[in-house]
């Protein structure tokens, strides 16, 4: 089925007659010149940030030619995960789709330069490429050099001009680990009759629950083009042992009670840190591994620490040495952070202190380990009820945090207790990569695409 049908032919793309209607048409003219203001306005700004920067050239289309001649044209699946998070997330995908495709059959884009360099430490640089900004002949420009036979988006990255373009070369689209967040429901549901053509262009939503695919019917979805998936993360197992991991490991006081805080945001490290030095007055071998979400943030949580007089160790500069009782463990790198909680007595999993939706409790959960959020837990709502539910993951306000920590650290029993039922909860939900990947090698093999 792929090629160009025909019909109405408007910036590059072919719509067919039965397909996307006028109305359609105007919708994404109108998107498109919006888009080019929003760019025209913001380029400046955008222009002085290194990490927008960077990979500008493969932004516009470049990328996938890069690629394409890496792989020799072999490719048959473009896999696009937008940052760290759903890097992580379709790792096993990826593994699974090369031993089924043979490898060179899947190449790999991200929007952030995090979950580039992620990505490229991954799956290879080679296959690997910064995902195009949404202007038609970018887009175009890296299908035409691609030339996949689909494209399989992660979670909810979900663009007009590039679904624009499998509808018009037929390629199909599946969204594995889908969700709609509770902050971005109620904008698709205002926007509905401008997001529903585009939504209708999806060949298969594989829902992270049946709550998230109850929403992507909602809001334009046909009804038997989603069904429930699960979750890829219930998949993905972090390496308990990583050199890191094992020589800070030996480095730790003896009995050493570690809190391992990941993935957090601004004003989050305020609170761990105040808490901080009555948590060691309580429980003398503790020690903090302190991972900020944004590298950019690194230097200013640093410089926080110091100005608390707390004890500070940076990864970047770490020389192997002694980690001191009651001191801090800034992990100022980029994907180390899963392995890490393999260390832990317990973690706090950030972004939930503040209104941010949270970050992922399964990396922890994995390890055996109790977890503390704060109350901001949307974007992960179903996981953190899964651990809620069997009583391995505990949700408190600020105020709250420093006792917990203490409590936990205490009762070393009953953490322990957690962690367990936590890890067996994880591993009851695995199989959503099978199901993923069973989807994919289908529609390849109907001999549709």
């Amino acid at each position: 089925m792929k090629g160009a049908a025909s019909g109405v032919v408007l910036g590059g793309y072919t719509f067919c007659e039965n397909g996307i209607v006028c109305g359609r048409i105007v919708t994404l003219f109108v998107y498109n010149i919006g888009l080019l203001l929003v760019l025209a306005v913001g380029a400046p700004i955008w222009l002085l940030r290194r990490r927008w920067r960077e990979g500008l050239r493969e932004r516009l289309g470049a990328g996938a030619e890069r690629v394409n001649h890496a792989l020799s044209g072999r490719q048959q699946v473009w896999v696009h995960a937008v940052s760290v998070g759903e890097v992580v997330a379709i790792s096993r995908l990826v593994e699974e789709l090369d031993a089924r495709l043979g490898r060179g059959s899947v190449a790999i884009s991200t929007t952030t330069q995090t979950g580039q360099q992620l990505a490229r430490d991954r799956f290879g640089a080679a296959r690997c490429f910064y995902f195009p900004i949404d202007l038609p002949w970018a887009v175009h420009r890296a299908f035409r050099a691609l030339q996949p036979r689909m494209l399989v988006l992660a979670e909810s990255e979900l663009w007009p001009n590039v679904l624009a373009e499998c509808a018009g070369q037929r390629l199909p689209v599946v969204v594995v680990n889908a969700r709609v967040s509770d902050r971005s429901l109620p904008r698709y549901q205002r926007l509905f009759r401008w997001w529903r053509p585009f939504l209708e262009m999806l060949t298969l939503v594989l829902a992270q629950s049946a709550e998230d695919a109850r929403r992507f019917v909602s809001i334009g979805v046909p009804e038997d083009r989603v069904r429930v998936g699960g979750n890829l993360k219930f998949d993905v197992r972090s390496p308990r042992s990583t050199g890191l991991v094992e020589q800070l490991r030996g480095q730790l006081p003896n009995g050493a009670k570690v809190l391992v805080a990941g993935s957090t945001l601004e004003d989050e490290e305020r609170v761990l840190l105040d808490a901080w030095p009555a948590t060691c007055a309580s429980t003398p071998n503790a020690v903090m591994v302190l991972a900020p979400r944004h590298p950019e943030r690194f230097s200013r949580v640093a410089a926080l620490a110091r100005e608390k007089k707390i004890p500070l160790m940076e990864r970047s500069s770490w020389d192997g040495g002694l980690v001191a009782a009651g001191s801090v463990f800034l992990l100022d790198s980029i994907g180390e952070l899963a392995s890490m909680y393999g260390l832990a007595t317990l973690a706090f999993v950030g972004g939930s202190l503040v209104p941010a939706g949270g970050h992922n409790p399964l990396e922890p959960a994995q390890f055996a380990v109790p977890v503390l959020m704060g109350p901001h837990f949307e974007n992960f709502r179903d996981a953190v009820e899964l651990l809620r539910g069997v009583d391995a993951l505990r949700v408190v306000e600020r105020a709250g945090v420093g006792e917990t920590i203490a409590e936990w650290f205490s009762d070393t029993n009953a953490a322990a207790a957690m962690g367990a039922r936590g890890k067996e909860a994880f591993e009851k939900q695995a199989g959503a990569t099978k199901r993923a990947v069973d989807a994919v090698v289908r529609l390849l093999s109907e001999g549709n695409v």
